[in-house]
């Protein structure tokens, strides 16, 4: 099969600075060059090569790509023509999308980092990371991406589990001096716990799913939270559930406006990154029903 190994479109740049204001997007061979275990839960895989020649990211600290992972047993590997791969075979063989953030881009060395969450051999993309071998390749589709930390905020509120750490852990790095910062990260133990440089006066909230009194109530620990004074740009992302209750919570009883507030589910349990896409819309509808209300 005949396979390209990119397509990218025009770059949107800033003619005073040169600087992408909306990055490229297409579709991308990339490699692996190396992989790092960050904790027992988090596993880093750095990609390169010639097929990211010409790849970017713009202003959003939570840029993001869709990889394109090849089904176990598939009868064809890595390069591959998609169109003649859904023209030829059932949809079973056809390559399997996922979202993951843009942990970082190096327009330098041309490196793209992404870490993944891993729990054992559970699903498509943790196992591909867990076994990802230097020289493998895997096309990347992208990036997207819209929240940046606003620098009018007086203050920045982050919550998120696992799956948010990526992006939370960007924007708190994007911060500068004399910004000031509420965290609140959900991970699986004290071990799963990452360092995070920041410019800004942080504080952490760190909650452990393996704690003995019981799992954490991460939206409860963002209700007790004294909000700090002044203007917040806040932002919420992961599991679907606390993200709903925090939606709510924040639109509707602390009027925080739409745009100082990126909030989405990543995911939900129980339901494979397709399944969830196709609840979404229907598991938003009573808070966006709540924040109609609000703005009558």
């Amino acid at each position: 099969m005949s396979a390209p190994v990119s397509e990218p479109v025009v770059v949107n740049a800033d003619p005073a600075t040169g600087v992408a204001t909306r990055p490229a997007k297409g579709r991308w061979l990339a490699e692996v060059l190396r992989t790092e275990r960050l904790t027992p839960q988090m596993m880093r895989v750095t990609f390169g090569g010639a097929g990211l020649s010409e790849f970017a990211v713009g202003v959003p600290t939570d840029s993001y790509v869709k990889l394109h992972f090849v089904p176990r047993d598939a009868p064809y590997g890595v390069p591959y023509n998609a169109d003649e791969i859904k023209r030829d075979l059932s949809p079973e063989w056809w390559p399997i999308m996922r979202t993951y953030t843009v942990r970082s881009w190096d327009a330098g060395t041309g490196e793209l980092a992404i870490d993944f969450v891993v729990h054992g051999d559970e699903g498509v993309a943790a196992p591909w990371a867990l076994h990802a071998a230097v020289g493998d390749q895997i096309y990347v589709t992208g990036p997207g991406g819209a929240y940046a930390p606003n620098p009018a905020a007086d203050w920045h509120l982050f919550v998120g589990d696992d799956s948010a750490l990526p992006a939370i852990a960007a924007g708190l790095e994007s911060l500068v001096s004399g910004s000031r910062a509420l965290a609140v990260i959900e991970v699986g133990s004290p071990a799963d716990e990452q360092r995070i440089a920041s410019a800004a006066d942080v504080e952490f909230i760190w909650l452990h799913r393996d704690d003995p009194a019981g799992p954490p109530d991460i939206a409860a620990t963002v209700r007790e939270l004294r909000f700090l004074p002044g203007q917040v740009h806040a932002f919420v992302h992961g599991d679907a559930g606390f993200v709903r209750e925090l939606r709510r919570y924040l639109r509707v009883e602390k009027s925080v406006a739409r745009e100082f507030l990126s909030i989405s589910g990543y995911w939900k349990r129980g339901l494979a990154e397709d399944g969830w896409r196709t609840a979404k819309q229907s598991w938003a509808q009573p808070v966006d029903d709540a924040e109609a209300q609000l703005e009558r």
